[in-house]
């Protein structure tokens, strides 16, 4: 059990951490510039980003718990976050020390209900693998145990002690937090944070319980039970509860392990076009994907030679991709799948405005997003760069890239974003997947991954054209047949003078003028008394100050009318 006043200090850790840089970013990044200083708000910024990202790596490490998976979720969050603070998380990974096998031991048993000794046949001590939320340990199953399930070799998973206790602490702290970013506009156009963290949320709680994770193991398996290019480890029910997992030690040959690869006759850029196919159908075609496929989670293990007189229809390959870990699995709706799709179509063919109509069809943007820089800046993406794999990339001029990266961030940054359910989860299986066949094959092209899907779907949609058409004309003729009545409310409402036309944008700017005025009245107010303080204070100390103080109140006005007026709808 973990110490209340131990926890108590944990939270206020997160959250003075967190108000530190707060207070540090509204300073340069919206008071400053209000007074006219943005130059030196833009001074040694980079710098001070990364500081900030060193910072909070430091605090994760020695937190542990969630705060390692924030870092590692918000990596690939270029929509909200810059580059600086991004490219830091992206290295982030479970670097807490083991937990003591002694403790590890009490609480599988306390799970378990019988001694380890009684419930395996035996348990390597020394962890396989230590992260965050859990520990893993090689183990055999008792006699009985095999005999039942056909398996000799496992591996034990085991929560952290306590992990409970950190998860809440540490939800509660990034709520706290979120409350406050959504209070400023700037983060609150571009992401709703609260929703934000409670799909963390969900995805962490889910994580913490094995039982979850077995589920999701076994669901994964039946999508993929006639593929022979995929492997699921099967999962030891009489030894898994909510805080222990029992599964089938896969182990093999690590995915990103190059020389490991080739020793064993397989080839990796095979291994990376395999990997981009099976993430894709996942994405594409299944609708269930998991959402954390980086190195540690993924296996390729060598196939036995074919015996003679094997099945002659049995696989040529001589080798398979294992999945392991479930505790992070997504989920993709049909509406989002169709828009995925589309998006996915738009990709294929190098067409700008049709990959910016796909996001705003699957909800990315806002309805009042103005996407035209979006769309001209993508047009340009896909002239430029479209088609480049990644070799190719290399050898453009980084002058040039980093410019319109930076362009291209900017303009994406700008947007306000809403993001839909589990598409953070989304964006997150792709950049892991890109990133892992990249570091597998130089050469590898995503685009070359993307068109054998962009023209399988092209087909099965155009064979919903003709069906599409009868919908339409039967939309258009619905609202052909209801004009006579609609015009004739509208012409009642012109008698009765009940029309109103309403401009949103001219009002959000007169409103925005409205607020300007305030602060420069409040602005010169604070001058004058300021002044008139410093004056009186030669001939009357007491009131000249007490008008140096009451000065500070329009002062605050101005500066902080445009943030309250930020809140409000816009």
């Amino acid at each position: 059990m973990t110490d209340a006043g131990e926890m108590r200090a944990r939270y206020r850790r997160i959250l003075r951490f967190a108000g530190r840089y707060l207070v540090q970013a509204w300073w340069f990044e919206l008071f400053l510039p209000r007074l006219g200083l943005a130059r030196v708000s833009a001074r040694n910024r980079a710098a001070r980003l990364q500081h900030i990202a060193r910072r909070f790596h430091v605090l994760a490490v020695d937190l542990g718990g969630l705060m390692i998976k924030v870092g590692q979720f918000m990596s690939s969050r270029l929509d909200v976050l810059p580059p600086e603070i991004t490219k830091e998380l992206e290295g982030l990974q479970d670097e807490v020390p083991a937990v003591d096998f002694a403790a590890i031991r009490l609480l599988a048993e306390a799970e378990l209900g019988v001694p380890l000794e009684r419930a395996y046949a035996y348990v390597d001590p020394t962890p396989l693998a230590a992260a965050s939320l859990g520990q893993a340990h090689r183990a055999r199953l008792s006699d009985a145990d095999a005999a039942d399930t056909g398996l000799t070799d496992v591996v034990l998973k085991v929560q952290r002690p306590g992990i409970d206790q950190i998860v809440d602490v540490d939800l509660r702290a990034l709520r706290r937090v979120a409350g406050w970013l959504s209070r400023v506009r700037l983060v609150s156009d571009r992401v709703d944070m609260p929703s934000l963290v409670e799909e963390f949320a969900a995805t962490s709680l889910e994580e913490i319980d094995y039982l979850h994770e077995a589920a999701n193991s076994e669901r994964f398996a039946a999508d993929f039970a006639d593929d022979a290019r995929v492997a699921v480890p099967a999962v030891v029910w009489e030894r898994t509860t909510r805080r222990v997992l029992t599964l089938q030690d896969v182990t093999a040959i690590k995915i990103n392990d190059v020389d490991a690869l080739r020793a064993a006759g397989i080839d990796p850029s095979e291994v990376a076009k395999e990997f981009a196919a099976v993430m894709f159908d996942q994405l594409f075609a299944d609708g269930f994907f998991h959402a954390d496929p980086h190195p540690g989670n993924i296996f390729v293990t060598p196939l036995a030679p074919s015996a003679p007189g094997e099945r002659a229809d049995a696989p040529s390959r001589a080798w398979k991709l294992t999945f392991i870990d479930f505790g992070m699995m997504g989920e993709v709706p049909d509406g989002l799948r169709r828009g995925l799709r589309r998006i996915l179509i738009a990709a294929a063919s190098r067409d700008g405005k049709g990959m910016v109509d796909g996001m705003r069809d699957v909800g990315v943007f806002l309805p009042s997003a103005d996407t035209s820089e979006l769309e001209r800046a993508m047009t340009q993406l896909f002239a430029r760069f479209g088609g480049m794999g990644f070799a190719e990339l290399q050898e453009v001029d980084p002058r040039e890239f980093r410019a319109f990266a930076i362009e291209f961030g900017d303009t994406i940054r700008s947007l306000p974003f809403q993001l839909p359910e589990n598409f953070l989860l989304i964006i997150r299986a792709m950049s892991l997947t890109s990133g892992m066949c990249s570091s597998l094959d130089p050469k590898f092209n995503i685009w070359d991954a993307v068109e054998p899907y962009a023209n399988r779907l092209i087909r099965e949609e155009s064979g919903n054209v003709l069906q599409g058409f009868a919908t339409q004309a039967i939309s258009a003729a619905q609202v052909v047949a209801g004009l006579p009545r609609r015009l004739d409310e509208l012409t009642t409402r012109i008698e009765a003078g009940r029309v109103v036309v309403q401009n949103p944008r001219l009002e959000r700017r007169i409103g925005v003028l409205e607020r300007t005025a305030r602060r420069v009245v409040s602005a010169v107010l604070f001058a004058g008394l300021l002044v008139a303080g410093i004056l009186l204070r030669s001939t009357d100390v007491v009131f000249g100050t007490i008008m140096m103080w009451v000065s500070v109140l329009p002062l605050l006005h101005a500066v902080f009318a445009g943030i309250a007026g930020r809140r409000g709808p816009g």
